[in-house]
């Protein structure tokens, strides 16, 4: 007797392989100082997840820097944002 449905020839991605793709970082639709405090805190948290990513990998992409870089401004308008409402 035959199977009803034949095996199929690949097998369905993994979390674990999931996992392996590098997660993707959106470039934001306005500049920083334009960004909601909202917007500000999901595009850090995509910058910081990204960069985790990269730090587990053996070989680090020169984009690492690039987002590390963009983090650190993300950060220091956070800062800014705090610093003028506590004045």
């Amino acid at each position: 007797m035959t199977p009803a449905h034949p095996p199929e020839d690949h097998q369905p991605m993994s979390p674990t392989a999931a996992s392996q793709q590098a997660p993707s970082v959106n470039p934001p639709k306005h500049p920083l100082p334009a960004m909601t405090t909202y917007e500000l805190r999901d595009y850090r948290r995509d910058l910081e997840i990204a960069i985790a990513f990269f730090d587990r990998q053996a070989l680090v992409p020169a984009d690492r820097d690039r987002l590390q870089v963009t983090l650190d401004d993300v950060i220091a308008e956070q800062d800014d944002r705090k610093r003028l409402a506590g004045a």
